[in-house]
């Protein structure tokens, strides 16, 4: 059986440096952190006090008041950036089987802020009174359902959870489906609102956060050698998956081929990446061979790159061992130095920044670096503080989730 091609048509964005793909393109090539102190609750006895946050989000701009109250932050999200990427598409305006256009999408924590709400209004009132929207609300795999009874899309439709690699995940699976005739169009991301006590204070719990109080804005330092945890973040983003026969036909702009999907599992430890960098080793390795790419055609990589002090190091190792001295010829970059981490929605959200170096020839950096780390090869172009042109006709992009998921997806020029 011959698999078909898979290609993108269409993205939507709303992360804490733009409320819209444009916007947060245009911030990450300026190196905009998106880091600041924490306004979704009162955070003032916690140990991190700062957060990529969305900015200006006001969910009565983009539903009903009725609507809003029935959605988490978490919904709302994935709902405003499928939206954009639906519209960029432009694929409801042309005719299109809905009952072959699909939706799958990715959270690694879900309506974290309607459990927590609902919880605690309880243990305040010992009576076990809940919204009854409670557990709608929560529930990791809404979004996708939420998206599809919005437009009419009766075809595949779940939730990938697998951490911070859910949304890779999530793409990954639409490709698959699409490659086997499974559906036509396939809109694909994820979201993630976890900036709240139990989110913050939980990852806190694990001393997985910055805890740098006194300059957020450089608080997300990938690489460099006094990183101290990563930042957490909060937002979605969407891709719209096609056939690319079927894109021709109804004459849509391509951006790009998703060519490759690689996964792998760590089988090391429940938050830490393998020391040497295995599973990210090995999900590349299986991203290249699924794409039939060598490793001397890639031109970029976004990373994974959290600005923790374990797993900087072991991604930037497998690097290395799997491109070689070609390792050194490539722009690889995080830009979580910007957005932070994104938890579920961050491998979508990096997906379409690696996307758009192909689309606009131009890497975006990794901010905040200011001294070298000994235990890093000083010799891979990490992108530091700068975006460099380039022009990129291969662009990969990595997330690695807690409980050792890792996934990989490349994107090739057409």
């Amino acid at each position: 059986m011959e698999l078909k091609r898979v290609v993108v048509t269409g993205f939507g964005a709303i992360t804490p440096i733009g409320n819209n793909a444009k916007e947060y393109w245009e911030n990450l090539v300026k190196g905009q952190s998106g880091a600041a102190p924490i306004t979704l609750f009162d955070a003032t006895n916690f140990k991190t006090r700062f957060a990529c946050e969305v900015k200006n989000f006001d969910p009565l701009q983009h539903f009903d008041k009725k609507e809003a109250k029935k959605m988490d932050r978490n919904t709302q999200l994935g709902m405003v950036a499928a939206k954009e990427a639906i519209e960029h598409s432009e694929i409801l305006n042309t005719e299109v089987d809905k009952n072959r256009v699909g939706v799958i999408w990715g959270s690694g924590i879900g309506g974290l802020e309607t459990f927590e709400s609902e919880v605690v209004n309880w243990a305040k009132s010992d009576i076990p009174r809940f919204n009854p929207f409670f557990i709608p609300k929560m529930i990791a795999d809404i979004t996708p359902g939420q998206i599809s009874i919005e437009y009419g899309f009766h075809g595949p439709n779940y939730t990938t959870v697998s951490a911070c690699a859910s949304s890779a995940n999530a793409l990954i699976d639409a490709k698959m489906l699409i490659q086997l005739g499974k559906a036509d169009v396939i809109v694909c991301g994820g979201s993630e609102a976890a900036v709240c006590a139990s989110g913050v204070g939980g990852f806190n719990a694990l001393m997985a956060l910055s805890t740098r109080n006194d300059d957020p804005t450089t608080a997300s330092r990938p690489f460099d050698k006094d990183r101290d945890g990563f930042v957490l973040g909060e937002g979605a983003g969407c891709m719209i998956l096609e056939e690319y026969e079927h894109a021709l036909k109804r004459g849509a702009t391509i951006y790009a081929e998703l060519k490759g999907g690689g996964m792998s599992a760590d089988a090391h430890h429940m938050t830490a990446p393998h020391p040497e960098g295995l599973g990210a080793y090995l999900v590349m390795k299986n991203c290249l061979e699924d794409a039939g790419v060598t490793a001397d055609e890639v031109d970029h990589i976004n990373m994974h790159g959290t600005s923790t002090p374990l797993g900087d190091i072991a991604e930037s190792s497998a690097i290395s061992r799997l491109l070689g001295d070609h390792a050194y010829d490539i722009q690889i970059n995080s830009t979580k130095s910007m957005t932070g981490h994104l938890l579920g929605a961050a491998g979508v959200i990096e997906a379409i920044a690696a996307l758009g170096t192909i689309v606009h020839g131009e890497v975006p950096p990794t901010i905040n670096h200011f001294t070298d780390d000994e235990k890093i090869d000083s010799r891979l172009n990490f992108t530091f503080n700068h975006s460099v042109k380039k022009e990129v006709k291969i662009a990969m992009s990595n997330t690695f989730g807690f409980g050792g998921h890792n996934a990989c997806v490349l994107f090739k020029k057409i």
